[in-house]
């Protein structure tokens, strides 16, 4: 990683929505073109986020997951992306899963990303499909057998 720390921490809605949507807004609606009225929901203010922050408290990424194990809105801005900071966000929703004893986890990730969230252990489960404009698959993680393996 770059010359400063990152820190990371779950969280709610109700806590920390400022910065866990500037991160949003800038990923997804400014730098991917998703329209606005697309990115909010009723499932935010339900769902458990992560955030990570630098050492001056900027917001630099986040993720969330609904009750249900949905893993989505993972975020990470530009110029922290391939330094590790997606798989630790990931490994920190994945864990939550697993402490709520959630059998799996399941997410619709973008096309482009698809052997970041394969490289974690997630497996393909639908044809291409389209979600703003963009194309993505869903995927999903066996929790059980995870567990199982040892890992």
């Amino acid at each position: 990683m770059k010359d400063m720390n990152l820190h990371i921490k779950k969280t709610s809605w109700d806590e920390n929505s400022e910065p866990l949507s500037s991160v949003r807004r800038k990923v997804f609606i400014e730098e991917q073109q998703v329209p606005e009225a697309l990115e909010w929901d009723e499932f935010d203010p339900v769902s458990i986020h992560i955030l990570v922050t630098d050492d001056n408290d900027t917001p630099v990424a986040t993720g969330r997951m609904k009750t249900d194990g949905h893993i989505g809105r993972m975020a990470v801005l530009k110029e922290h992306r391939n330094q590790g900071v997606g798989t630790a966000i990931l490994q920190q929703l994945i864990n939550y899963a697993i402490q709520q004893d959630l059998k799996k986890v399941y997410l619709h990730a973008q096309v482009s990303a698809l052997t970041f969230y394969e490289k974690q252990g997630f497996k393909v489960y639908s044809d291409e499909f389209m979600d703003a404009g963009i194309p993505h698959k869903s995927m999903q993680l066996d929790l059980q057998a995870l567990e199982n393996s040892g890992i």
